[in-house]
C-alpha cells in the first residue's frame, strides 16, 4: 500500500519525471552504456581522448545544473564541454543528434517497461488531466522522445516536454518549476508532482505542488526521511490516481 498523508486534493495537472519514474533503469549501468556507444561514435572523428569526451559532458551536466537561469542550458551545455575537451563541440551537434537517433539505443538494456506508467498516463489524460513530462532538461529532444518511447510511451501523449533547449534550469533549483508553471500556464496547488528522486521531485513541495515519490527506483542521496510524502510503487501511483476518480 502507498504511504498516504494529508487531505484529498483537485488536481488539474499531473507532472511525471521520466529517468527511473516512467522509465525504471539502472543509473550506472545507464550511464555506462550510453558513455561507451557515445565515446564509439564520436572518438574517431574528434579525434581526442575518450576520457577527454565523457569529462567534456559531465562538465556540461555539471554546468547545466548550476544554471540560474540566464540562458539556455544547452547554450551552457556546450560551452562547458567545449572548455573542457578543447574542441568546439557544437560544431558536431548534428552528428551528436544522429547517434541520439540510433546508437543511443545501446543505452536501452539498462531500462525496462513498467506498465503502470502508460496506464497512469492514459488514465491522466482520459479524465482530462494536463499530463506533462517534467524531466531533468539535461538531454536533447531526440534523446528525450527516445527514453519516452522506452518507456512505452509516445511523446504526443504529453502536453509539454522539457528538454535542454527550452529550459534554462534543473532540478533541484525551483526555478525549473517556476519555469515550467510560467510556460504551461499551471499552477503549483492544482498540480501533483510524480518523481522518484528524493531531492528533484520532492523539493517542488515548497512552492505547493503535492508530490507523490515512486519507490521502485528510489533515489536519496542523503537518506532524507520521505515518509511525510506520498509514496509507493507505481501500481501504488495508479491506484492512488484511480481512486481520485471516484471521489
Amino acid at each position: 500500500m502507498y504511504n498516504y498523508c494529508g487531505g484529498m486534493t483537485m488536481y488539474k495537472n499531473i507532472l511525471f519525471d521520466v529517468d527511473g519514474t516512467l522509465l525504471p533503469m539502472d543509473v550506472h549501468e545507464f550511464v555506462k552504456y550510453y558513455f561507451g556507444s557515445l565515446c564509439e561514435k564520436m572518438i574517431p572523428v574528434l579525434k581526442i581522448e575518450p576520457k577527454a569526451l565523457t569529462d567534456s559532458i559531465m562538465a556540461g551536466l555539471g554546468a547545466m545544473a548550476k544554471n540560474d537561469g540566464s540562458a539556455l542550458n544547452r547554450d551552457v551545455f556546450w560551452k562547458a564541454a567545449a572548455k573542457v575537451s578543447g574542441v568546439d563541440l557544437i560544431k558536431y551537434e548534428d552528428m551528436f543528434t544522429d547517434y541520439y537517433n540510433n546508437e543511443f539505443v545501446a543505452a536501452k538494456t539498462a531500462t525496462f517497461v513498467n506498465p503502470y506508467a502508460k496506464k497512469c498516463v492514459d488514465f491522466a489524460k482520459e479524465n482530462g488531466y494536463k499530463v506533462i513530462a517534467a524531466t531533468n532538461p539535461i538531454f536533447p529532444k531526440p534523446a528525450t522522445y527516445k527514453r519516452l518511447e522506452w518507456a512505452g510511451l509516445n511523446p504526443e501523449d504529453f502536453e509539454y516536454i522539457t528538454v535542454y533547449d527550452n529550459s534554462s534550469s534543473c532540478k533541484p533549483n525551483l526555478l525549473y518549476f517556476k519555469d515550467l508553471c510560467e510556460k504551461c500556464g499551471i499552477s503549483p496547488k492544482e498540480s501533483l508532482m510524480v518523481g522518484n528522486d528524493v531531492d528533484e521531485d520532492l523539493c517542488s513541495a515548497e512552492l505547493g505542488f503535492d508530490t507523490f515519490l515512486i519507490t521502485d527506483c528510489v533515489i536519496n542521496r542523503n537518506n532524507k526521511d520521505y515518509s511525510a510524502y506520498k509514496n509507493g510503487s507505481f501500481e501504488d501511483f495508479f491506484n492512488y490516481l484511480t481512486s481520485l476518480a471516484k471521489k
